[in-house]
Parts: structure tokens; C-alpha cells; sequence
């Protein structure tokens, strides 16, 4: 099936520097890398029943109108579960946050999904692992 997308210039010259560098054939090869990625990525996150120590590593562009305030919020409503945070300014743009929290892993998950929708995040990743009682 064919399908077309547009991407930001500054994306796409990265993607095609990836492509060359990975020896890809062709955009289209790249391009269904990475939604496999993304699939398999989506399916793991989703794997977090029972209680879990979780670390969400966010990365974005604090310049974006009311994203701090919105993370903040987030950080808040499960204020429950979250253990602990980090924040690190990267350079005057881009800030750095990880945020450990340890609860039911649903609820993880969602505090996740919750900072991934977030207008000028860029990159966040959840990290999951057992309390290691059943270890």
C-alpha cells in the first residue's frame, strides 16, 4: 500500500542520513524499519501489568508555549506514583527531565503516554522493570 507523509526538512535529512549510514535501498525500506520499531515499541510498553519501577526520559523544547506547565500538571496528577525527577537544561532550548516512578504498571504507562502527546516533547522513552520480588 502506498501512503505519503510530510515531514519537517530538518527530519527527513536525518532520516535519510540514518538510511545511507544503515544501508538502507530506499526511503520506503527505512520508513518500514521504523514503524516495526515502533510497533514492537508499543507492544512492550503495553506489557506492564502488575506493580513496576518505571523511568520516563523526556526530552523537549522548553520554549514550546505551556509545555512546562503542562508536565508540570501531569507530574502532579500522578504525583502518587512518581518517586522522584531529574531535570537537566541541554542548551537554552532543550531540557532534559527523567522521572522515576514506581506504582501499578497501567498507571505507569499512562503517565508516559500522558508526557509522549505533549506539543514540542521530542523524544520520551519508558523504561519498566519488576520490583524483583518475583526474581
Amino acid at each position: 500500500m502506498r501512503i505519503g507523509i510530510s515531514l519537517p526538512e530538518n527530519l527527513l535529512n536525518k532520516f535519510d542520513e540514518i538510511i545511507m549510514n544503515r544501508g538502507y535501498s530506499s526511503r520506503s525500506e527505512g520508513v518500514r524499519d521504523a514503524i516495526r520499531n515502533y510497533i514492537v515499541n508499543f507492544e512492550w510498553m503495553s506489557d506492564v501489568e502488575g506493580e513496576k519501577v518505571g523511568v520516563i526520559t523526556i526530552l523537549y523544547d522548553h520554549s514550546q508555549r505551556g509545555l512546562m506547565d503542562n508536565l508540570t500538571e501531569i507530574q502532579h496528577d500522578f504525583g502518587s506514583i512518581i518517586q522522584s525527577s531529574l531535570h537537566v537544561h541541554l542548551d537554552q532550548d532543550i531540557c532534559l527531565e527523567v522521572v522515576v516512578l514506581r506504582g501499578d504498571g497501567p498507571e505507569v504507562r499512562k503517565a508516559a503516554e500522558s508526557m509522549m502527546a505533549l506539543k514540542g516533547v521530542k523524544h520520551v522513552k519508558l523504561t519498566t522493570t519488576s520490583l524483583g520480588k518475583e526474581l
